[in-house]
This record gives structure tokens, sequence and C-alpha cells, in this order.
């Protein structure tokens, strides 16, 4: 390259353009430096030592809480059964985060807070309520456990933004994140409902494969999504705090998402204790449900809207000389992307397909911090982080092979004007 760019006084530049690699077979991988896909670390390491600690924590309370019930068939049948709808709900939300894909460690431990860590701490504030305040459990289980339940499976997100802020870039990485959580928290909670379930008791009905059975259907194939869409409340608001341009937002809309949180969560459990089993079915069918499909049509739609942002902040990106614009569509349409990873692994092998992969990424990545600058919400070290970016797309590029010449407009390919 005769030039390289870079984020100078704050302000996108290039200086001269880039030599674009010949059409042709990449080079081979041996021929790839050393280091070259190692990704740039971002730190994170007091966040991923507090979080594992808390898990650690957690695991032994809910493994206390698990073994204590003494009735390790119930233990069995309910591992079994919770851990049905966890695929393919975690599917879902993976499904929305694939224009900038979460790393998979910090999903893992998303996981792990909502299974171990926020149940072990709402179970643990629950109990002492009830030492100290004696709330009745009716009143418990609708007002003291949306508040405790929301509030643990916030604070990982709220955590994660603390310490690991370049993470979320906007409302889709918090919905992504708020929903994992969610999910983890209901695995766990699952088990213990459909223990007591199979065990049976006075309140739980005669027990057995039968009772469990039919308490999984209420809660594993008709509200699957109870708990990652109440705290998905918390994830948009977090979303919207980062990319909010008011300050005051920043604040505000986080507390505004965990009280919408608490509210869905308090209509959801009040509604089984108060106005019978219709109350609890007049709000699943006129509330949940459409609380959900709302949910889920802005998350998609959230989603198309991330794919074009990409494509306007890209191209801008390109009339600076930042990447090549004929890149551009290989970089955000998602078909578009997927063959040009096989046309790489095809020409040349798996290292030419990690290769792509990574300029992908990284161009992702750089696409949303220029949006962020181009919409005037850009973080006080987004210079050092566009330059860094840069660099190191500047670096990729002569190993990656894109199905057309660089530096010519692709041919109309089949997906074009798809997503």
């Amino acid at each position: 390259m005769s030039g390289v760019g870079h984020y100078g006084n704050g302000q996108p530049e290039w200086r001269g353009r880039p030599e674009l690699s010949p059409a042709g077979r990449p080079p081979p991988p041996q021929a790839i430096p050393p280091g070259l896909l190692e990704r740039p670390r971002r730190g994170g390491v007091l966040f991923t030592v507090l979080v594992s600690l808390a898990m650690l924590l957690g695991a032994g309370v809910m493994s206390l809480v698990l073994v204590g019930q003494d009735a390790p068939d119930a233990l069995i049948i309910g591992v079994l059964l919770a851990a049905l709808p966890v695929g393919p709900v975690i599917a879902s939300f993976l499904w929305l985060d694939r224009y900038e894909p979460e790393p998979p460690g910090l999903l893992l431990l998303a996981f792990g807070w909502g299974a171990l860590v926020a149940t072990a701490a709402a179970l643990i504030l629950q109990l002492a309520d009830q030492a100290l305040l004696d709330t009745p459990d009716t009143w418990s289980a609708a007002v003291v456990a949306p508040i405790t339940e929301e509030g643990a499976k916030g604070l990982f997100i709220l955590l994660l933004l603390w310490f690991r802020r370049r993470v979320i870039d906007g409302v889709l990485d918090g919905l992504v994140y708020a929903g994992v959580i969610g999910v983890g928290f209901a695995f766990t909670e699952n088990i213990l409902y459909l223990g007591g379930a199979y065990v049976g008791g006075e309140q739980l009905g005669p027990g057995g494969l039968g009772s469990a059975t039919g308490l999984f259907v209420v809660r594993g194939i008709f509200s699957p999504f109870a708990h990652p869409l109440f705290t998905a409340f918390i994830g948009l608001g977090v979303g919207f705090a980062v990319v909010a341009k008011n300050g005051r937002w920043r604040f505000l809309a986080p507390f505004l998402g965990y009280v919408a949180a608490v509210i869905a969560h308090a209509s959801w459990n009040g509604s089984t204790f108060f106005g019978g089993g219709q109350g609890f079915l007049l709000t699943y069918v006129f509330a949940m449900v459409p609380a959900f499909l709302l949910l889920a049509g802005f998350a998609v739609w959230a989603r198309y809207r991330e794919g074009r942002m990409l494509t306007r902040s890209l191209n801008d990106a390109a009339g600076r000389g930042l990447i090549d614009g004929a890149e551009v569509p290989w970089l955000v349409r998602l078909p578009a992307r997927r063959a040009s990873r096989r046309f790489a692994k095809a020409h040349g092998g798996p290292v030419a397909e990690r290769v792509m992969r990574e300029y992908q990424q990284q161009a992702v990545e750089l696409g949303f911090l220029h949006n962020r600058y181009l919409r005037g919400s850009a973080p006080a070290d987004f210079a050092a982080r566009g330059s860094q970016m840069v660099r190191r797309l500047r670096a990729l590029r002569p190993y990656v092979l894109f199905p057309q010449p660089s530096g010519r407009a692709p041919v109309p390919a089949p997906w074009e004007g798809r997503r």
C-alpha cells in the first residue's frame, strides 16, 4: 500500500490510495505472517475474573439447592426437559446477531451469569425478604421476584458496559446479551420447577413424569421466551444508551429498561395469583403474545436497519479512502459474505477462509464505529480505535481474495437486494 487510512485529529483521513491485490489465487497459507490472524486484545481481564468468581459462587449456591432436594431422578428429569428449549431460543438470538457476531466466550459468560449468578442472587434476596419482611408468597412472586431477578440479570449487561464497553454497539447487541442471560436464568429455574413437579406435593400435584411434562408444555413450549423477553427491555435500554447523543439518555435509558422489565415480569407473575387461571390466560393472549410479537418485529427491523446502516457507513468510509468501495457488498450482504468465504476456502484452503472472515469482521466493526462518528455519538477514543482497525485491514488485505477482482464493480449476483 502506498498510504494508510487513519482518523487523524478526530477526522477520518487518507494518505494515498490502496494498492489492490491482483485477481488470482491468494498466497499459500505459509506465506501469511505469523500472528496476523490473532485478534488484538481488548483487555477486560478484571471483568472476566469478576464474572468467573461470581459464577463459582453462584454454582455453589445452586448446587446446594439442587442437591438439597435429595431427588436425583427428579433432577435428571428437570435438566433434560429444561434443556430442550435452550438451543432453539439461543439460535433465534444468534440469528439476529449475524452482522457482527458477539464473541462466543462473552455469550457463554452471559448464559452462565443467568443460569448461576442471577438465579442464586435472586434466591438469596428473596429468602432475605421472607426472613426480614415476611412478605406474603403472592406479593413476593408478583413484586419481589421481578425486582430482584431483573436486577440480578441486568447487572451483567451493566458490568459489560462498564468494563467492555466496546463490545456493545447498539440495541441489537444489548438485546442479544439480555436474551442469552434470560435463557440461562430460565434454564436453571425450569430445572427447579420441573423437578418439583416430578416429585409432586400439596401445591404441585400428584407428581410423576406426567406432571413434569404438563408443566414443561406451559413453560418450555408456550412461554420459553418469557425471561428473555423481560430482560430484553434492559438490553434495549443499554443499547440505546450506547448510541444516544444526549448524555441524559445514557443514564436514563438503562433505568427505564429495567423498569419496563420489572413491570412486564410482575404482570406475568401476578396473573397467576390474581385472577386465577382466567387472568393468566388473558395476560398470556392479550399481553405476552403481543409483546413478544412486537419485540420480535422490532428485532427483525433493527437487524434489517443494521444492514442498511453498515452499507451506508462503509460506503462513506470508502469515499474517504479507508476501504475499497467495490468490496462493500461482499462485506455487508450476508449471502455474499458466505459466498466470499466459500470462494476463499475453495481457492486457498481453511486459512484463506479465516483471513476472509477476519477481514469481514474487522470491516464491519469499522462500519459500526464510523457510523457513530457520522451520527455525532462517537466515543472519546474513536480516533485511536479507527486507526487501529484500518491498520489491521491494511495488514489483512494482501491475503484476501474476493470472488470479483478488487477495484472492479462486482457483477450483479442473484442475492443482490436480499439480506
